[in-house]
């Protein structure tokens, strides 16, 4: 059973001058929404309120989100909306390259929501996309950021074979948090399939967010184990409650601590680290695959 959810005496903190988000929306921007609207596709930079949106859609980046908008799992961090989700859509892995291709994307990332009724987790639904793209742009590097899939190996090798660039998925937070803030999810499990991801050839990646109560001891412990699985990419970024009745914030980060993540990261092996308080999964990502290609 989840632990409930801490209540904080003091009003929900306000954010620090150092988050600073350029709300504009330029062309690019504008193409996105219209796009992804035309072509009936989800993003997870809307669906989790993701406060790059207007940075990275301006760049003419976005992280697709497949499988539908409906998530099977409730995790006390996360926005996209939890419930009974739709059939799979067979058709969306040809819009999602689609999209790609019109965008001329250089590097694409595709997420998705839980799927846990679906046998494979929706795995065959992540090797079709990464096909569909690779068939309409072949110069188009690939990364996938992959649920758990209940630890099933089957449904990650059908993942593996359709040879992503990057396999990566998320911690998120600390072993003592996990009960808490992923209920649904297992710790040890998501271990498991990073070390099982890493020992098949792939080359992965993990993301941790930071202020829901953890310590730097504690994420400096994650950060080594991840890197004993063989992980070789890492984002670390600051946790922003997305409405009153998710998780709260704990704390905010300094920009130093983010600094010293990122230095003990690089001390650890890991190829490429992302850390700062904006900071989220696929912040950046081009960035880190390119040099492994």
């Amino acid at each position: 059973m989840s632990r409930q959810i801490p209540m904080l005496e003091t009003p929900r903190p306000r954010l620090p001058s150092w988050f600073k988000v350029n709300f504009r929306e330029g062309p690019d921007y504008q193409e996105i929404r219209r796009l992804t609207g035309a072509l009936k596709l989800h993003t997870i930079c809307e669906e989790a309120h993701c406060p790059n949106v207007w940075e990275c859609w301006n760049n003419r980046t976005a992280t697709f989100l497949i499988l539908g908008d409906i998530c099977t799992r409730r995790c006390h961090y996360c926005s996209v909306t939890t419930g009974r989700p739709l059939p799979l859509d067979e058709a969306e892995p040809a819009r999602v390259a689609e999209a790609v291709k019109i965008l001329g994307l250089r590097h694409a990332v595709i997420t998705s929501v839980n799927r846990d009724e679906v046998p494979d987790g929706g795995a065959r639904m992540f090797a079709e996309t990464i096909h569909a793209i690779r068939r309409e742009l072949p110069s188009c590097t690939i990364e996938v950021l992959i649920p758990d899939f209940m630890g099933e190996e089957l449904a990650l090798d059908t993942v593996l074979a359709a040879k992503p660039d990057v396999l990566n998925h998320n911690i998120e937070t600390v072993p003592r948090l996990f009960p808490s803030v992923r209920p649904q999810g297992k710790y040890l499990r998501s271990i498991r399939l990073l070390h099982s991801a890493s020992e098949k050839g792939a080359v992965t990646k993990s993301g941790l967010m930071v202020g829901l109560g953890e310590t730097l001891g504690e994420v400096r412990a994650v950060m080594q184990e991840l890197r004993e699985m063989g992980c070789a990419i890492l984002s670390i970024g600051q946790y922003l409650q997305p409405t009153k009745a998710h998780w709260p914030v704990i704390r905010f980060y300094e920009p130093s601590e983010f600094q010293w993540l990122k230095e003990e990261g690089l001390a650890l092996g890991f190829q490429h680290v992302e850390s700062g308080p904006l900071v989220r999964s696929s912040y950046h990502a081009e960035e880190a695959v390119r040099p492994h290609n």
